[in-house]
C-alpha cells in the first residue's frame, strides 16, 4: 500500500527541519556578548539592536556600532563594533549575524575588545 504523497512529505519535513534549527544561533545581547566572550570567541553570534554609528568603506569594510541598552557605558560594554559588506543608517533597528572575535588589534592604536566580524545586517521592518 502506497502512502500518500502529502503525508509523506509532511513527515520528510518533520524528520528534516530540526536539522536545520540546530545552525541558528540563539540572539545574545550586547551585554552578554561581553560577559561570555570566551567562550563565544570565534563562533557566530545573533543579535539584535539599533544602530548608533556607523562608517563606510574602511579598510574595504564597512564599521557599524550596535547598542541594545544592554551593558555599561561606563566601561563601554554597551556598544559592539561590527564588521560588514552590509549597509545601515544611524537609527536602524537590525538584526546581526556574524563571528565574535576577541581583542582584535588592527594596529595603529585600533585595538578592539570585541568584535563582530563578516557580519550581516538585516533591517527590522
Amino acid at each position: 500500500m502506497k502512502t500518500p504523497l502529502p503525508l509523506a512529505t509532511l513527515l520528510s519535513a518533520l524528520l528534516v527541519a530540526p536539522l536545520f534549527a540546530q545552525d541558528a544561533a540563539p540572539a545574545k545581547s550586547v551585554g552578554d556578548l561581553y560577559k561570555e566572550r570566551t567562550a563565544l570567541s570565534g563562533k557566530q553570534v545573533t543579535l539584535h539592536g539599533k544602530v548608533a554609528k556607523v562608517n563606510n568603506q574602511i579598510m574595504d569594510r564597512n564599521w557599524v556600532h550596535l547598542r541594545d541598552g544592554t551593558g555599561d557605558t561606563a566601561d563601554g560594554s554597551n556598544d559592539i563594533t561590527i564588521t560588514t559588506m552590509d549597509t545601515a543608517n544611524p537609527g536602524d533597528m537590525v538584526t546581526v549575524v556574524g563571528t565574535l572575535v576577541v581583542d582584535m588589534d588592527f594596529g595603529s592604536g585600533y585595538k578592539y575588545p570585541l568584535l563582530i566580524e563578516k557580519a550581516t545586517i538585516t533591517k527590522a521592518p
